[in-house]
């Protein structure tokens, strides 16, 4: 039976607010935020390149986990920051797939390089005669080109699912970006199938990262306990420290974001959570690295030292 309903191609964003003194000022709030997040995370990509004492695994995948938040963030930011000056924030059809397509991939490749940073940390922690071996930088390669191909794989399969039902009306999108959840909720097609590809999916990345994670730490912290020396616990659990935290931030957001029961959404609560997942952590990551990291701390007072020298 041929649909006669009229198909949408451009959605409305209603994004944070209609206030213009409001808007200015969150405009300039989060253009500074973006400044931040692309500069942090440049420096830091710049300084691990630089400083041959960070040339290690860990490091490594520091300066890749950058250079995620870096496109992750500008999937969404820039397109937000001009609605700021448009009175009806329009986005066509192909523009939502698309924003939403290298969010998703940006996102899901981070869940993927999280599990592997945990992995590193097992070995260097559990197996460090080995590390050198199992750890070698071509392998490192191949773990982030893999991470990269399964977080785009996994875009491609949500992005296809979600954006290919049939929207006939309303086309008014309460966030201020393309995300899955307010997409699917304006479809006039039956979204079952979709929603049960996303499942998959999520469950998918889930299983080969999150238990991964789980695992890793589970070693580390009995081969932490059984070491001897009260410094080298400390100096082991200080390693291991950043990469909790921005695991924990990571998913704690996004499980708050995407598993909570119906019942439980509101679209102002949707929209401070994905300011905080989008836009703060990929500003806070390298920062949560830096603080606390004698290694990178001191790369930078050899690069200052070596600026100012005669």
């Amino acid at each position: 039976m041929e649909r006669n309903e009229t198909s949408v191609t451009v959605f409305i964003l209603l994004g944070f607010s209609d206030q213009p003194d409001l808007q200015i000022i969150l405009f300039v709030i989060f253009l500074g935020f973006y400044l931040m997040t692309v500069s942090w995370n440049l420096a830091l990509i710049i300084l691990i390149r630089h400083d041959s004492h960070l040339h290690s695994p860990m490091y490594f995948f520091l300066s890749v986990l950058a250079c995620i938040d870096i496109c992750y963030s500008s999937a969404i930011t820039p397109r937000m920051l001009s609605d700021f000056f448009h009175e009806e924030k329009s986005i066509s059809l192909v523009g939502c797939a698309t924003q939403y397509f290298f969010m998703a991939w940006m996102g899901l490749t981070e869940c993927f390089l999280l599990a592997i940073m945990a992995y590193d940390r097992y070995v260097a922690i559990c197996s460090p005669l080995r590390y050198p071996t199992i750890m070698d930088l071509q392998v490192c390669k191949r773990m982030v080109a893999k991470a990269y191909m399964g977080g785009f794989f996994s875009s491609l399969i949500e992005t296809t699912s979600g954006f290919h039902l049939h929207f006939c009306g309303p086309n008014i999108i309460n966030h201020f970006f393309c995300d899955m959840p307010q997409i699917m909720a304006l479809s006039c097609s039956n979204t079952f199938i979709g929603q049960i590809i996303l499942l998959v999916m999520v469950v998918l990345v889930g299983i080969f990262s999150f238990p991964i994670i789980i695992m890793s730490y589970g070693y580390i912290t009995v081969t932490v306990f059984k070491m001897p020396s009260a410094k080298g616990r400390m100096k082991a659990f200080n390693t291991c420290a950043s990469h909790l935290t921005v695991v924990t931030l990571f998913y704690g957001t996004a499980f708050v974001v995407y598993f909570r029961p119906g019942s439980g959404h509101s679209p102002n609560v949707d929209k401070v959570l994905s300011v905080f997942y989008v836009i703060l952590i990929p500003m806070l990551n390298p920062q949560i690295y830096s603080l606390r990291n004698k290694e990178i701390k001191d790369a930078l007072k050899r690069l200052v030292k070596k600026d100012i020298s005669p």
